[in-house]
Formats: C-alpha cells, sequence, structure tokens
C-alpha cells in the first residue's frame, strides 16, 4: 500500500488501513466487520495493536518517532522498524520454528504486520514471575541463538556477503547508541535516567560509580559490542522479548538488531534468567518457598548452554568446508588443530557471554530501565535486598568472568550468592 507520509494510527485509522492494504486484509478473508483491536504495547517505545476478526489475527507494530515512555523530549528514529523486520525475516529464515512471520512492512509508516501469537502464549518473564516451568525452554532457546548466530557469522559466510549484511544494519546506529547509554555508559555514572530502590540501595549504586576495576571491564565490553561484528544478534533477548507456551517458544521485537558479539544475546538471556532466579525469594510465600522453581532456573541456564554449545558447534562441523571464511579448511586442515580452534572460541564465547550478561544484570538494577521480576515485589526492602545479591553476583560475574570454564561453575557460584 502507498501511505502518504507517517502518522501514528490509532483504532479507527488502522481499520482503514488494513482494508487498504491486502496482505492485510486477506489474513482475515477480507472480514472486518465486528473487528475486534486492542493496544497492548507496554514496552518503552511502541505502539502494538492485537487485531482478531472471526477469519483471523495478526499484531500490528508501530514505531513512534520518539521513546514512548519518556515522550517527545527524548525522539528516537522510526526506522528501526525497517530493521526489526529485517532481522525477523533473517532469523526466521534460519530459525522458522521460533520467529513469528511477518505479513507486511511499511517502511514509511514505521509499520509490521505479523503473527499474533495467541494464548496461552505469554510473555516468558511474566511466566518466571508467576513461578511457571517451561520443559522446552532451554531445548527451544539454545536451537535459537544456535542457528540464528551460526548462520550470520563467518563460519557460514564467505567475506564479502558477511560485510554487505553488516553494512545492511549498520543504519542501526540510533538503537546501538541507546544500547551504549543504557547499558555500558550510565549506570557507571551520575545520570538523570537511573534509578534504583531508595534509600536501601543509595550506597549500592555509588559502589558501582566507583568501582574502576568494573569500568575498565566494561570498558572492555562496550568496545567490543560496538566494533565487533560477529554474528546478526537480537540484540535485547531479555525474557521480555520471548513469549512461551509449554510447547513453544518465540523470539519477538528485534528492533535493536544488529551485526555484534554474539555473546550479547547469549549473554542478556542468560542474565535475565539469573535476575528472575534472585527475584525468587521476593515471590515466595507461605504456601510455595519457591526453592523447587529456583532450581528449575538453574538447570535451565545450565541447559541453555550446554545444549548451544552442542548445537552450535555440530552446526559448525556439519559446514567445515561450506563458504565461511573464518577457518579455511586448507589452513585449519587436521582434527586436532580444528578441535584447538573450536574450543577456543567457544571458550572466549562463554566469557562473552558472562560478561554481557553481567552488564546486562546491572544496569537492570541501577540504570533506567528495570524489570518486572523484581519491580513487582511490592515490599521495598525486600526487593532491595533480592537486587543487592544480584547485583553483587554480578559485579563478580564481570570482573572475573575468565576464571568460569564452564557453565556449572557459574551456576554454583549464584548458589553460593544465596547460601
Amino acid at each position: 500500500m502507498a501511505s502518504s507520509g507517517f502518522r501514528p494510527l490509532d483504532d479507527k485509522s488502522l481499520i482503514e488501513y488494513i482494508k487498504a492494504t491486502p496482505a492485510l486484509s486477506s489474513k482475515l478473508a477480507n472480514q472486518l466487520d465486528g473487528l475486534q483491536i486492542k493496544e497492548v504495547g507496554d514496552g518503552n517505545l511502541n505502539f502494538v495493536y492485537i487485531v482478531i476478526s472471526s477469519a483471523g489475527s495478526f499484531v500490528i507494530k508501530q514505531a513512534l518517532p520518539y521513546i514512548r515512555c519518556i515522550g517527545e523530549s527524548w525522539p528516537m528514529t522510526k526506522e528501526r522498524a525497517y530493521f526489526e523486520a529485517t532481522a525477523l525475516r533473517e532469523q526466521r529464515r534460519w530459525c522458522s520454528d521460533h520467529v513469528p512471520e511477518v505479513y507486511h512492512f511499511d517502511r514509511e509508516m514505521a509499520l509490521i504486520g505479523m503473527r499474533y501469537l495467541e494464548p496461552p502464549h505469554i510473555i516468558l518473564r511474566k511466566g518466571l514471575i508467576a513461578g511457571i516451568e517451561y520443559p522446552l525452554l532451554a531445548e527451544h532457546m539454545s536451537e535459537f541463538m544456535a542457528r540464528t548466530l551460526f548462520f550470520t557469522s563467518l563460519l557460514y559466510h564467505d567475506t564479502t556477503e558477511h560485510k554487505r549484511a553488516v553494512a545492511e544494519f549498520c543504519g542501526n546506529v540510533e538503537l546501538c547508541r541507546l544500547t551504549e547509554q543504557v547499558v555500558f555508559s550510565d549506570p557507571y555514572k551520575v545520570s538523570q535516567y537511573n534509578r534504583w530502590t531508595s534509600p536501601y540501595l543509595d550506597r549500592d549504586a555509588e559502589a558501582v560509580r566507583e568501582d574502576n576495576i568494573l569500568k575498565l571491564e566494561v570498558a572492555e565490553l562496550k568496545s567490543m559490542f560496538c566494533e565487533r561484528s560477529q554474528a546478526l544478534v537480537h540484540g535485547d533477548l531479555h525474557t521480555g522479548s520471548v513469549m512461551v507456551t509449554p510447547d513453544s517458544t518465540q523470539v519477538i521485537d528485534p528492533e535493536f538488531g544488529f551485526y555484534g558479539p554474539m555473546g550479547f544475546d547469549i549473554g542478556a538471556f542468560l542474565g535475565n534468567l539469573i535476575l528472575a532466579y534472585f527475584a525468587q525469594d521476593g515471590h515466595a510465600d507461605q504456601v510455595n518457598d519457591r526453592k523447587t522453581y529456583k532450581e528449575w532456573i538453574l538447570k535451565t541456564i545450565e541447559q541453555t548452554w550446554n545444549l548451544f554449545h552442542k548445537k552450535f558447534t555440530a552446526l559448525w562441523n556439519e559446514h567445515r568446508n561450506g563458504s565461511g571464511e573464518a577457518y579455511l579448511p586448507e589452513i585449519y586442515n587436521n582434527s586436532e588443530l580444528q578441535l584447538l580452534t573450536q574450543k577456543k572460541y567457544m571458550q572466549d564465547l562463554l566469557h562473552d557471554t558472562l560478561g554481557f550478561g553481567a552488564a546486562k544484570m546491572i544496569r537492570r538494577i541501577v540504570g533506567v530501565a528495570h524489570v518486572e521480576d523484581f519491580e513487582s515485589i511490592v515490599d521495598a526492602s525486600k526487593r532491595a535486598n533480592c537486587e543487592r545479591q544480584a547485583l553483587v553476583f554480578a559485579k563478580m560475574l564481570l570482573k572475573e568472568r575468565r576464571k568460569f570454564q564452564a557453565i556449572t561453575e557459574v551456576v554454583l557460584a549464584v548458589q553460593q550468592e544465596q547460601s
């Protein structure tokens, strides 16, 4: 459909838009009477509409030219919708089981029409707060990360193809800059947007701003984030960007997508699971002490990395003689050398993952945007206690990440922090 310039849609204008857009109206079998439209954008950035008719459904997501949760005082490019649609299509190409289909994209309107993940799908974060176990979560998320990261890396691509793909996503500079600010800068200085559970964590927030070693490590991670175009990363792969049922896992919202370090995605996901773990005591009550559930979270963290490792290296072995130019077969031409390169690559990736995961945890406790896992703990002193344990662990992990040789050691360290 040819749209006449950008305008934010409301319920009424959205119906007109759908009528004029065959890719959308056909999904409803052109039955537009009695449409149900519900705005559900509880995120920080966009409008999100669920559209349901008797014949079908979809979701419409429209990017605004500013950050929705702050307002027009913080402008933000609506071009992020282009990168989201492009990332969704690319990730679905490599992992169709865990990425919803895009039906329609309108660049001028910054609007994406995509599959509606109907109930009982819920946001994973809400499921973790409710104490629901998802037996296939590690299996599905390891599959998503292994496939999307491997197939967009130089282990699979030649350098020409890779540079073209990197260039495509270089334009997503504003959202990358937002991440640079809120993850790698703001928590380590006085910033008007920072907040924390005050007064309980006042000293803790100050300690983050005064920790020289922490700042040196964060500088290294920021440098890697800005300079290393390793693979197409989702860029915001927290537990709020995953929708689940007990047997389905769907990754949504890759508007922060760009070519960056693989560990940023894996770390974001595992770091958010660790936050969920530390929040559990705040949700425990006389009926449920959450101990069994905490064990399940730790098991899921361990399984996610181990399955990722297994699947990623299996893809590497399968495509070893393909077009990937990271390790040319003529050079890496014996099994001993191949094992050495793979071992070093995966060890480095684990350390990157732990560093980025820790940085994501810190910013969710003393930065601008917090997580519902903690925020939904009503008692402020109880919440602060949970947050402090998570913060202490995250600082240690960021500074000492290279000491860990396996994910089991990380899980043990999490348990020790709470003992």
